[in-house]
Protein backbone atom coordinates (compact mmCIF):
# COMPACT_ATOMS: atom_id res chain seq x y z
CA UNK A 1 0.00 0.00 0.00
CA UNK A 2 1.61 3.20 -0.86
CA UNK A 3 1.49 6.07 1.78
CA UNK A 4 1.94 9.70 1.18
CA UNK A 5 3.00 12.41 3.52
CA UNK A 6 1.98 15.72 2.97
CA UNK A 7 3.28 18.58 4.86
CA UNK A 8 0.29 21.30 5.69
CA UNK A 9 1.60 22.71 9.17
CA UNK A 10 1.27 26.68 8.89
CA UNK A 11 -1.24 26.56 6.34
CA UNK A 12 -4.92 27.91 7.17
CA UNK A 13 -8.14 27.04 5.86
CA UNK A 14 -8.69 26.34 2.73
CA UNK A 15 -5.05 24.74 2.48
CA UNK A 16 -4.94 21.47 3.99
CA UNK A 17 -8.21 20.35 1.93
CA UNK A 18 -6.42 21.45 -0.89
CA UNK A 19 -3.18 19.68 -0.54
CA UNK A 20 -4.97 16.47 0.10
CA UNK A 21 -7.25 16.87 -2.81
CA UNK A 22 -4.52 17.80 -5.00
CA UNK A 23 -2.50 14.51 -3.69
CA UNK A 24 -5.78 12.31 -4.07
CA UNK A 25 -6.47 13.04 -7.67
CA UNK A 26 -3.18 11.33 -8.91
CA UNK A 27 -3.01 8.12 -6.40
CA UNK A 28 -4.67 5.08 -6.93
CA UNK A 29 -7.28 3.50 -4.87
CA UNK A 30 -6.13 2.04 -1.56
CA UNK A 31 -3.31 4.35 -1.59
CA UNK A 32 -2.95 6.60 1.49
CA UNK A 33 -2.36 10.29 2.28
CA UNK A 34 -1.12 11.17 5.45
CA UNK A 35 -1.49 15.04 6.26
CA UNK A 36 0.32 16.73 9.11
CA UNK A 37 -1.51 20.12 10.49
CA UNK A 38 -1.32 22.55 12.61
CA UNK A 39 -4.42 24.24 11.84
CA UNK A 40 -7.33 22.57 14.52
CA UNK A 41 -9.92 23.63 11.14
CA UNK A 42 -8.33 20.74 9.40
CA UNK A 43 -9.57 18.49 12.06
CA UNK A 44 -13.27 19.44 10.56
CA UNK A 45 -12.13 20.04 6.94
CA UNK A 46 -10.85 16.78 5.96
CA UNK A 47 -13.09 14.41 7.62
CA UNK A 48 -15.73 16.60 6.44
CA UNK A 49 -14.09 16.45 2.53
CA UNK A 50 -13.50 12.82 2.37
CA UNK A 51 -17.15 12.14 3.63
CA UNK A 52 -18.63 14.22 0.65
CA UNK A 53 -16.04 12.80 -2.20
CA UNK A 54 -16.39 9.18 -0.79
CA UNK A 55 -12.59 8.39 0.37
CA UNK A 56 -11.74 6.81 4.23
CA UNK A 57 -10.68 8.66 7.32
CA UNK A 58 -8.59 5.80 8.82
CA UNK A 59 -6.55 8.27 11.18
CA UNK A 60 -6.92 10.77 13.29
CA UNK A 61 -4.38 12.07 15.89
CA UNK A 62 -2.99 14.28 18.31
CA UNK A 63 1.12 14.56 18.54
CA UNK A 64 2.58 17.52 20.06
CA UNK A 65 0.11 19.90 18.76
CA UNK A 66 -0.14 18.53 15.49
CA UNK A 67 -2.34 16.90 13.73
CA UNK A 68 -2.36 14.14 11.72
CA UNK A 69 -5.02 12.95 9.45
CA UNK A 70 -4.86 9.78 7.66
CA UNK A 71 -7.21 9.31 4.13
CA UNK A 72 -7.30 6.04 2.25
CA UNK A 73 -8.65 6.83 -1.57
CA UNK A 74 -11.49 5.39 -2.94
CA UNK A 75 -12.40 6.42 -6.64
CA UNK A 76 -15.68 6.08 -8.55
CA UNK A 77 -17.34 4.41 -5.80
CA UNK A 78 -18.68 5.80 -2.00
CA UNK A 79 -17.71 4.20 1.15
CA UNK A 80 -19.03 1.42 2.99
Amino acid sequence: MKRILIDCRRLLCPMPVIRVQDAVEKLPDGAQVEAVCTDPGALIDIPAWSRINGHRLIETRNEDGEFILVVEVVHGRHQD
